[in-house]
């Protein structure tokens, strides 16, 4: 959220420009009124101010999906005033949740069996699913360190440069250090060889990006793996590897399927993913999914009966509406991965991204021209 600020003695109030008689006389801006206004007129006021906003159409700076299909809208507004935390009162709305998470993590390959489900949880992004992800591996890590008497007090996370912000709010917020891996000229992901120079015995674990927020450039998370375990077998460590697939998660699977990130790779141990990217839906929508439930430890789950039955949580937020909600992405997933099949996405993504490449070359071709 915005942080707030202290107002000037010139937009302490909201002015109208209509002339009906509720708005004549300007509202305060950061008080209640005195009296109210039909909402109509609350309505025209509001509106117009939200005018002076961008176009969301326009906004190429957010890496968030815009625009969705009528019937995506439609089942969005159908659900608006559902709080979906309530499994009782909403257990279909918990289904196609459980849904999306058993599909994201066949999608990466977790070593799941024929009936197992899958471990993983909605966020509101991929911001509040790194927070859950870095969460797991601290525990986890302090646990390990309780068991065999040696000091838990130090925590350190290993990531490129190039992270996200959201990375830097785990480290700060839950009080783990930061080591990051220095981008150099002409390579502006992390090296993986000076990542696993850096990684210690309190290393909780390393993050990969795969697309990073910088160039969308996808990071050698299989040398990274490779590289871990050489390193854990002569450090007899365990240090474990994050993948935050934000952007490339939904793009990975279906343009470069032979591409080894996920949890194909042994030492990948949790996932991140973002719906609101390349999964095509409105900002909101995140999951993280874990290798299995060795990963996730029991402490971090609450268990809660004043809902009704008892309902197991991992989140930072209770209530739940809309925005997070997974019935817009299922439907997504119905129409472009299984009408009639994932060629369907391909069909969309590369048209996509070959767009975005022309876009890339001209946006060069103009910041060039301006430094010469």
């Amino acid at each position: 959220m915005v942080l707030s600020k202290t107002a000037s003695e010139t937009d302490v109030s909201v002015h109208s420009t209509f002339a009906s008689r509720y708005v004549r006389t300007s509202l305060p801006r950061f008080k209640m009124p005195e009296n109210s206004i039909p909402k109509e007129a609350a309505y025209q006021i509001i509106n117009d101010e939200l005018m002076l906003d961008g176009n969301p159409r326009l906004n190429l700076a957010s890496f968030v999906t815009t625009w969705m299909e009528p019937e995506c809208d439609k089942l969005i507004m159908d659900s608006i005033n559902k709080n979906y935390v309530d499994m009782d009162e909403y257990p279909v709305t918990t289904e196609l949740q459980n849904r999306c998470v058993n599909i994201i993590a066949h999608l990466f390959n977790a070593p799941l069996g024929e009936s197992e489900a899958a471990v993983g949880v909605g966020t509101v992004g991929s911001s509040e699913a790194i927070m859950l992800a870095g969460l797991a591996f601290k525990r986890k890590w302090q646990n390990k360190r309780k068991a065999e008497g040696k000091p838990y007090d130090k925590p350190n996370i290993v990531t490129g440069a190039n992270v996200q912000v959201c990375w830097e709010k785990f480290a700060r917020y839950f009080e783990v250090e930061l080591k990051e891996v220095k981008l150099r000229e002409g390579y502006y992901v992390m090296d993986p060889v000076k990542a696993v120079e850096m990684v210690d015995e309190n290393t909780i674990c390393v993050a990969a990006i795969l697309g990073s927020t910088l160039n969308g450039e996808f990071e050698d998370v299989k040398l990274l793996n490779d590289l871990l375990i050489k390193k854990n077998k002569e450090t007899g460590w365990d240090t474990p590897i994050h993948v935050d697939a934000a952007s490339g998660g939904f793009i990975a699977p279906f343009l470069y399927p032979e591409l080894e990130w996920d949890f194909r790779l042994p030492l990948v141990k949790s996932i991140n993913v973002s719906g609101h990217k390349y999964g095509l839906v409105y900002a909101g929508i995140g999951w993280v999914i874990w290798r299995n439930k060795e990963d996730l430890p029991e402490e971090l789950i609450f268990h809660i009966n004043y809902l009704g039955a008892d309902q197991p949580t991992f989140t930072l937020n209770f209530s739940k509406g809309h925005f997070s909600n997974p019935i817009s992405f299922i439907r997504k997933l119905t129409t472009l991965l299984f009408l009639p099949s994932s060629n369907m996405y391909i069909y969309i993504s590369k048209p996509t991204l070959k767009l975005c490449y022309v876009c890339l070359q001209v946006l060069a071709k103009s910041l060039l021209s301006t430094t010469n």
